[in-house]
Order: C-alpha cells, then sequence, then structure tokens
C-alpha cells in the first residue's frame, strides 16, 4: 500500500475547490434574477460559510474516529450532489423562480456542510508532515484555495458560454465527482493513534484568552474587517456589473463576464501572494504591509461603483486584489510570532472563526444595503477598511511584537523573523 500523501490531498482539495470557484461568483447574478431581493442574495451568500463553521468540528472529531479518508470522501460526495443539485435548480427558473431560489440555498447550504471537512484535509496533512515541515504543508492547503479561485471563474464562464444557466453547475458536479473518484483510488489514509487530534472550535474560555491577549485581538479583529469588506465585493460585484455596464442577467454570453472579472481578481491576487509577499514582508515589515493593504483595499472599494468604464473597472478591481491579497499573510504571520508554541492552533482556530463570522454577516450586509444604493457597501467598507487601517497605525506602528510577545514565542521583529 502506498504512503499517504501531501501531493494527493492538495490535489483533492484542489480539484474540488475548482467546482467551488466556478458557482461562487454567480450565485449572487443567478440569484437577482430568479427575483430575490438583497437581503435573500446575502444569506444564500452567507448560507455557506455558516453550514461549514457549524460543522468543522464535527468532521473534525469524526476523522478522529474513523479515519480522515472516510471524511473527506463523504465531503467530496456530498459537494458532488450539491453541485447536481445547483444546476438542476437553474434550470428550474422557467418553471418556478421561487422555488428555483430555495433550492439554489438547500444547495449552498449543503455545499457548506460537506465543505466543511477541509479543516480534515488540514489534520491530513499534519498526520504526514514531520513538525518542521507542517506549516509549509498548510500552505498547499492555502494555495489549492488560491489556484481553485484562479482556474474555477474563468471555467465557470466557459460552461455558461458553451451550456447555458445550468452549465457552471454541471461542471463544477464534474470537477468534484473526479476529485471524489480520485481520491476513492489515490488517497490513502493517514490517521494513526498518536496523530495530533483534528483541529476542534475553541471554547469560549479559549476565545476570551486569545482576544485578550496584547495585539493578538487586534489583529483578529483586523482581519474580521477585512474579510468583512471583501465580501462586498464577492457579493455584490456581479449586480454592480449588471447595472453599469447593462449586461442581460438571463444571458449566459453577458453573465459570463462576471465569470472572467472574478478570475482576473484571482489571477492577480495569486501572483501578488505568490512572488511578492516575502519580498515586500522584508523590506517593510508585518505592520506596515497591514497598514497599505487596508488602505489599498479601502481605496479600491470605494470607486468601484462608479466605475462606468471597462479600464477604471480593471483598474479598481486590481487593486482590490492586491489589497486583499497583502492582508491575510502578514496578519497571520504576526499572530503566529505572538502565540505561545503550545497554542499557536487554538489562536489561529479563533482568527478563522472571525473571519467565518465575517463571511456569514457580511453577505447580508452588503446584499441589504445594494438594494438601498448600489453605492452604499462600498462607500461603508472602504471607509472601514480606512478606519482599520488608522487603528493599525495608532496600534501596531511600524514596530515588531517582541514587547508584547507572550512566553515562549519568537522575540524578533516579524519582519526579522
Amino acid at each position: 500500500m502506498k504512503k499517504p500523501s501531501a501531493l494527493i490531498i492538495f490535489l483533492t482539495v484542489f480539484i474540488d475547490l475548482i467546482g467551488f470557484g466556478i458557482v461562487l461568483p454567480l450565485i449572487p447574478l443567478f440569484s437577482d434574477g430568479f427575483g430575490a431581493n438583497g437581503f435573500l442574495v446575502g444569506v444564500i451568500m452567507a448560507s455557506f460559510s455558516a453550514m461549514q463553521f457549524l460543522f468543522a468540528p464535527l468532521w473534525g472529531r469524526m476523522s478522529d474516529r474513523i479515519g480522515r479518508r472516510p471524511v473527506i470522501l463523504i465531503g467530496l460526495c456530498g459537494s458532488t450532489i450539491s453541485y447536481a443539485i445547483f444546476a438542476i435548480a437553474c434550470g428550474l427558473q422557467g418553471e418556478s423562480k421561487e422555488l428555483a431560489l430555495w433550492v439554489i440555498l438547500g444547495s449552498r447550504m449543503l455545499a457548506g456542510v460537506m465543505g466543511a471537512n477541509v479543516s480534515v484535509a488540514q489534520a491530513y496533512m499534519a498526520d504526514v508532515s514531520p513538525p518542521e515541515k507542517r506549516s509549509k504543508s498548510m500552505g498547499l492547503i492555502g494555495m489549492a484555495f488560491g489556484l481553485g479561485f484562479v482556474f474555477g471563474p474563468f471555467i465557470g464562464a466557459l460552461g455558461l458560454a458553451q451550456f447555458g444557466m445550468t452549465g457552471p453547475g454541471w461542471v463544477a458536479t464534474g470537477f468534484c465527482g473526479f476529485a471524489f473518484l480520485f481520491a476513492v483510488m489515490k488517497l490513502q489514509e493517514s490517521r494513526k493513534p498518536d496523530s495530533d487530534a483534528a483541529p476542534q472550535r475553541p471554547h469560549f474560555q479559549q476565545i476570551k484568552k486569545v482576544l485578550g491577549t496584547p495585539q493578538v485581538g487586534l489583529l483578529i479583529g483586523l482581519f474580521f474587517l477585512a474579510t468583512f469588506c471583501f465580501t462586498t465585493f464577492e457579493t455584490t460585484l456581479g449586480l454592480l456589473v449588471q447595472n453599469n455596464f447593462g449586461l442581460d442577467k438571463e444571458n449566459p454570453q453577458d453573465a459570463k463576464t462576471i465569470g472572467y472579472l472574478f478570475g482576473f481578481a484571482g489571477l492577480v491576487g495569486a501572483m501578488v501572494q505568490g512572488g511578492m509577499i516575502g519580498r515586500l514582508v522584508k523590506k517593510y515589515g508585518e505592520p506596515k504591509l497591514i497598514v497599505m493593504s487596508l488602505v489599498l483595499t479601502g481605496i479600491s472599494l470605494a470607486p468601484l461603483p462608479f466605475a462606468k468604464t471597462w479600464t477604471w473597472l480593471l483598474i479598481a478591481l486590481g487593486g482590490l486584489a492586491i489589497g486583499s491579497s497583502l492582508t491575510r499573510p502578514p496578519i497571520f504571520g504576526m499572530i503566529s510570532m505572538l502565540s505561545p508554541k503550545d497554542e499557536q492552533g487554538a489562536t489561529i482556530g479563533v482568527a478563522q472563526s472571525a473571519g467565518s463570522f465575517a463571511r456569514i454577516f457580511g453577505p447580508i450586509f452588503a446584499g441589504t444595503c445594494f438594494e438601498l444604493r448600489q453605492e452604499l457597501p462600498y462607500l461603508i467598507c472602504g471607509a472601514v477598511a480606512v478606519l482599520a487601517a488608522l487603528i493599525a497605525v495608532a496600534k501596531l506602528g511600524g514596530a515588531g511584537p517582541a514587547v508584547d510577545a507572550p512566553t515562549g514565542t519568537d522575540s524578533r521583529k516579524p519582519s526579522e523573523a
């Protein structure tokens, strides 16, 4: 029997997340086309993250009992079914738009339940990686997310062009089904009796302790605000472009444009994360880079609803993609260095939970505000991002975390680590 492989789990997650990237950019556009108001568009977008947040601990505990492989296979099979349901829902538009909306909501909830086993994929990585290579291996999961979000929207746009409104759902079904078959054939069990436990959601006491730690709570708050602001883009970009450029939401040839725009943003973000982060951290240090990223996010969000030419839209989207891509790495780098070695997992778990909450409430806020005035969520979130940058300047400054670092952590400045 072959040994468990980090490459195999990476490929499995990557193929699965292409399906996620295919569908995500089109959900608001399809939902609006089926008659959803702004609030319901936000709820549909938020349902995935809500289910993921609720079910991740359950999948983690189950993988401790029965193994990682069967839980991952269950998740991949369920994701395949959820995208098939999404495709069927898109085909119901001509019969009952109200029914189509409820079926889309159900498909996204099921996808969130099954997508929660990404935490099990992280546990798989921990099982097959020695401690000194564990952080690098965990980075492969993040890379899979990024690449899935680069290729998925482009593939979804092609699916729209070739097969119409149901095309993206069926293409996503195909990718997830292939990931399931690939895992059945190639993925070996990694769980051993002495393996580290799968990541668990921190208890309230741990959350209180983490948020009460100097600077760590601030960093988690900044991550929440940055993620909250980014959900405005995810939730309403399709609707904004539809309004500003006269696209027909029921025309697949027009709708595919949204997929291309998301793919462009994902490609820019991947290029930044793949080639610029290390040099920028070395040159500026984490605190300054966090401030720069938040400012760039804010000044890119605010003009987006006023972009009436493709050139200005792409410039604003490019700035937003760069800003948002520069936020997460330095924040999590500082959180890691400010946390005791034996509590880093729990601390990062709290930060991830904050991101999940932002993805639950952000889309509902964005969809509701967009219905009032399309500029509103962009202007508010642009101001919030700049305000977060000012808070970071005041509280983080340009220095590293050495003064506030708890016992057992790296006392160097982040930029020197």
